[in-house]
């Protein structure tokens, strides 16, 4: 293992504090928290169920996730969506997926539930330190939809992608004010459309979305924005969290974006 100076170690600390490994194979799940131990981790706890991540999630509070794919118990992709879709206050930490079939479809599955790195076997401890050093000094947006709970996958870290960079916005250092609106309008209007199938979800994208555009339109100025954003804030506040009652209210923001095809929504 090659050694880290102490800046390295600072960086990287908020990051593997506390650690969940979920990992079938107990050798490989000892090297794993060994090399963590190495970076300056201080509690790493290995289990091998799905079932019982959540809980000792819940208990351990980590700053990190590294989820093994496939294991007799555990369905790595499947785990990470329960993770986003939880009441964990850990539910945003970031998610490093391990695994040695690195085929394209299992990058885009693992991607699409919502984890912020993938590490291909084998791997040294150098590809697993260039994984928590992405996690700690390139932080992601965050997408509170219904259909994608997780960083922004236009942003998708993983040195294992080696595809085209098919959107401008991949190359972007930020997202600029307009791409930020029109992503939570879009998300506001598919959480209308969306509602049945996940009402809870749905709730929490729609208020997701009232916060980052209120939040929006205080920096730019937009006092419509702000009025209509703050007003379905106070709707959710009251509990109004039924289709019916969010129809109106959400339908009020939409309208201000009809260059993007949404007010109509629901």
């Amino acid at each position: 293992m090659f050694a880290l100076d102490t800046k390295s170690m600072q960086k990287i600390a908020p990051v593997v504090r506390r650690v969940v490994i979920v990992d079938p194979n107990p050798a490989g799940a000892k090297l794993m928290a060994d090399l963590l131990k190495g970076f300056g981790c201080r509690d790493a706890a290995i289990e091998a169920d799905e079932a019982r991540v959540i809980d000792l999630a819940r208990e351990m509070e980590p700053g990190l996730f590294i989820l093994e794919r496939k294991g007799p118990r555990l369905d790595g992709e499947h785990l990470a969506r329960r993770i986003r879709r939880s009441s964990l206050s850990s539910r945003r930490a970031p998610i490093i997926m391990v695994t040695a079939d690195a085929t394209a479809s299992s990058i885009k599955g693992a991607r699409d539930a919502g984890i912020h790195e993938f590490l291909r076997k084998p791997f040294t401890s150098g590809d697993l330190y260039r994984r928590i050093e992405n996690l700690a000094t390139k932080p992601r947006d965050w997408v509170e939809a219904v259909g994608y709970v997780g960083p922004d996958r236009r942003r998708f870290n993983s040195t294992d992608y080696a595809g085209p960079r098919k959107r401008k916005a991949d190359n972007d250092s930020a997202p600029s004010f307009d791409s930020i609106r029109d992503q939570a309008m879009r998300i506001l209007a598919s959480a209308l459309t969306q509602f049945s199938n996940d009402p809870a979800q749905a709730v929490r994208a729609i208020r997701e979305q009232a916060r980052t555009l209120k939040g929006l339109a205080v920096k730019t100025g937009d006092t419509n924005l702000a009025l209509a954003a703050v007003g379905l804030e106070a709707e959710l506040d009251l509990g109004r969290n039924s289709l019916g009652q969010l129809m109106g209210p959400v339908k009020a923001v939409l309208a201000l974006a009809p260059d993007l095809g949404v007010s109509r929504a629901g």
